[in-house]
């Protein structure tokens, strides 16, 4: 492997990782805050994508806006649908046990399937990446690199910087941190305990609508395709820590990392990679890298 393909493997690793970080911080903010197992997670993730698919030409011809139009509306939008189903759903599941919450949550991926049948059908779609974005940087004699593929990092990487922010130098995250922890004695401070589990939970499915937003152009607009994505973030939330953002940070790289370079070096092996480095980071800290927070 010549220093170019090594730079590329490694921009594709961290690209990849940081996408899974983007999704997967929302799965352990409702997973590890909230006690709710959410498989339907993964649906946000294709709905992001398909607003991207949808949005586009509609706000084109009536908005006469761009990409970055369309990814502010579709935020919005998928806030507004993350607290509406919490409202609707989410809110009578926290005092039910684990199974009651599989059940309902895999019963919405069903819903969500269904409706994206009807709504737009079964065909794959490409979403168009935007011409300022579309060329390529040059690595090399003969190698290249998307720059919409550098842009997903830079986006991602700003995201965590944003949360970072949000979760250390502000009172909101000092209430989420903090119910994390212990959910009761927040409550029996004054906190409005519903108000702050839809904000969380609004925001870890405008999490998952971004990252399928801005993944869309490259990995095309397909039926099911949270469901490839479902597993590898609960693993991300594992190996991190359940309800820890930096260990979800560090878990995606290393998955990114693993599985990237593992497709290159090990193709036969590499499926099992991933699970190999959960294993192996179980037995050395069974609670994860990192406490909730």
């Amino acid at each position: 492997m010549d220093f170019s393909t090594f730079l590329i493997q490694c921009l594709n690793a961290l690209q990849y990782g940081l996408l899974l970080f983007l999704v997967a911080s929302g799965l352990t903010l409702i997973f590890g805050i909230m006690g709710v197992i959410n498989l339907a997670h993964s649906s946000f993730y294709m709905i992001g994508a398909y607003m991207a698919y949808g949005l586009s030409p509609i706000v084109a011809q009536v908005m006469g806006g761009g990409f970055f139009t369309t990814l502010l509306l579709g935020l919005v939008l998928a806030v507004l649908l993350g607290y509406l189903i919490e409202w609707a759903f989410f809110s009578f599941l926290y005092d039910r046990d684990h199974l009651q919450q599989v059940l309902m949550t895999y019963g919405l991926i069903l819903v969500f399937e269904e409706l994206r049948s009807l709504l737009v059908g079964n065909d794959v779609h490409g979403v168009v990446v935007p011409h300022w974005l579309a060329g390529s940087i040059q690595l090399g004699d003969v190698m290249t690199y998307p720059v919409y593929r550098l842009f997903i990092s830079a986006v991602c990487l700003a995201v965590a910087v944003g949360m970072y922010l949000v979760f250390t130098r502000t009172r909101l995250g000092m209430m989420i941190r903090a119910g994390a922890v212990n959910r009761e004695m927040v409550q029996a401070l004054g906190v409005d305990i519903k108000f702050l589990y839809r904000v969380v939970f609004a925001a870890g499915v405008a999490l998952a609508a971004l990252a399928g937003m801005v993944a869309a152009p490259v990995s095309s607009v397909y039926p099911n395709m949270g469901g490839s994505i479902l597993i590898i973030c609960f693993v991300v939330v594992v190996i991190g820590g359940i309800g820890s953002i930096r260990g979800a940070f560090l878990a995606a790289l290393l998955i990114g990392i693993v599985d990237t370079f593992g497709k290159v070096l090990m193709p036969q092996a590499a499926g099992l990679m991933v699970y190999i480095l959960m294993a192996l980071i179980l037995l050395w800290k069974p609670a994860g890298l990192f406490k909730a927070g």
